[in-house]
């Protein structure tokens, strides 16, 4: 009996894979599309209240005020009229497991994960799945890129930056291989259940992990610098942190770390680090300006992470590090991180309730986030030159009560925003139109 139950539900399982298909690429049909009167926030932190843009062939090639020059209609193909709604740069979603897992409770989806403490050769890129349904309910919220980033062990592996459109990873790579996530042994552990504010106490092992740590370092930073050595997959992974062409993304949360972490960065020369959760960077701001070193900021909806600190201080943390001058995005990992990507505007919009000036906000999710990525020289920003992946929303898109987002394109190739939620939502709108459900 109990094999015929397993093979029934076995069979289910296909059967709604199979009816449940994600949207496939859309074709491009216009090369040219000019988008006027929309109230456009650039990503810079500029807005532009009645705005001209227009790309081809993939490329923004206008953005400018409409009142500001003369805009040549007709060397559109096509020409959408917003009268007043909003115009964003695509959403940047950093270090999250989307497009890595699908099903976080069955171990045979996650694929951002392996056994051991250093495995920097693990890499994210090739296992990029274009065929998540997770991911076309994100990119229905205007989340157009995201972070693929490794997990578990102290080395975990390499991340790399795609574009929620193409037929497989390949199509969708927007950049390969662009950091080293490091999960950085704390001096602190923090006990007690989720819902209950942490008590920290000291561990008596960081030492011990931090030499570790450092022996790990000090091998791969001797190989970088020898030719002709016998390959070494996990050393030769190592090697762009210390030339310069990948970062080093570190996750931690406590101050006490965060100061071990600059004098980390200090002892192997490492040109470009970046920390990633960085709760308590708001104690030691002149050693990160002095150090350039920007935040991955952890998830703003979150409870505090000590008994003492303010119940509203996770909310706050973005309007402090504005006012701090210290570079700064936005992060939504955690507890199922993969579907609430979707969330991460309405991380910004909390952000803007409790101090941060809206058009900060905006830059918090589109251009700070491709600045510290390092992929501003393609995405984030509205700006010439740069690639057309942007929103339009009928509403404020930070806004839960108002986001909307109705129209989309990555890279000038539009996007079908369907995803299986909505017509679900379709699907019973039409059973039970007409009803009084009350």
């Amino acid at each position: 009996m109990r094999n015929i139950l397993v093979l029934l539900s076995f069979s289910m399982l296909i059967y709604s894979q199979i009816k449940a298909q994600v949207p496939a690429p859309l074709p491009v049909k216009h090369s040219s599309v000019l988008i006027l009167g929309g109230i456009a926030h650039l990503g810079d932190g500029r807005v532009l209240e009645n705005s001209a843009i227009g790309f081809k062939d993939g490329y923004l090639n206008l953005v400018q005020d409409q009142m500001k020059g003369r805009v040549a209609v007709t060397a559109y193909d096509t020409v959408i009229r917003l009268n007043g709604q909003h115009v964003y740069p695509g959403f940047i979603l950093p270090n999250t497991t989307l497009g890595v897992t699908e099903i976080d409770a069955l171990r045979q989806t996650r694929d951002f994960k392996d056994v051991g403490m250093f495995n920097p050769n693990l890499r994210t890129a090739t296992s990029i799945n274009m065929d998540s349904e997770v991911m076309y309910t994100v990119r229905s919220n205007g989340v157009l890129v995201s972070q693929a980033t490794p997990r578990g062990g102290m080395v975990s592996g390499t991340s790399s930056i795609y574009q929620m459109n193409g037929w497989n990873w390949e199509d969708a790579l927007l950049k390969t291989d662009d950091g080293v996530h490091v999960y950085w042994p704390s001096r602190f552990s923090a006990g007690g259940p989720w819902y209950h504010k942490k008590n920290y106490e000291m561990k008596e092992n960081q030492d011990s992990l931090l030499n570790e740590l450092e022996s790990f370092f000090r091998d791969a930073l001797a190989y970088s610098g020898l030719a002709d050595m016998p390959v070494n997959l996990r050393l030769e992974a190592m090697k762009g942190v210390f030339d310069g062409s990948q970062k080093l993304f570190v996750h931690a949360n406590l101050a006490y770390d965060i100061l071990r972490i600059i004098l980390f960065k200090k002892e192997f020369e490492i040109p470009n680090l970046v920390i990633v959760g960085g709760y308590e960077a708001y104690k030691i701001p002149d050693q990160l300006r002095e150090s350039n070193i920007p935040i991955v900021l952890r998830r703003v909806h979150s409870l505090p992470l000590k008994t003492q600190d303010d119940i509203h201080l996770p909310y706050k943390l973005p309007a402090m590090l504005y006012e701090m001058g210290i570079p700064f995005c936005l992060d939504m990992s955690g507890d199922m991180e993969a579907m609430n990507g979707r969330n991460l505007p309405f991380l910004a919009g909390e952000a803007v309730g409790y101090g941060l000036p809206y058009e900060e906000a905006v830059k918090a999710i589109t251009g700070s986030t491709a600045q510290i990525l390092g992929i501003a020289n393609r995405v984030g920003i509205l700006a010439t030159g740069k690639e057309a992946t942007l929103i339009i929303s009928s509403g404020d898109a930070l806004d839960m009560r108002t986001n909307d987002i109705t129209m989309a394109w990555i890279k000038g190739q539009p996007l079908n925003l369907t995803n299986h939620q909505r017509e679900l939502y379709e699907k019973y709108k039409k059973r039970y139109e007409g009803t009084n459900t009350e």
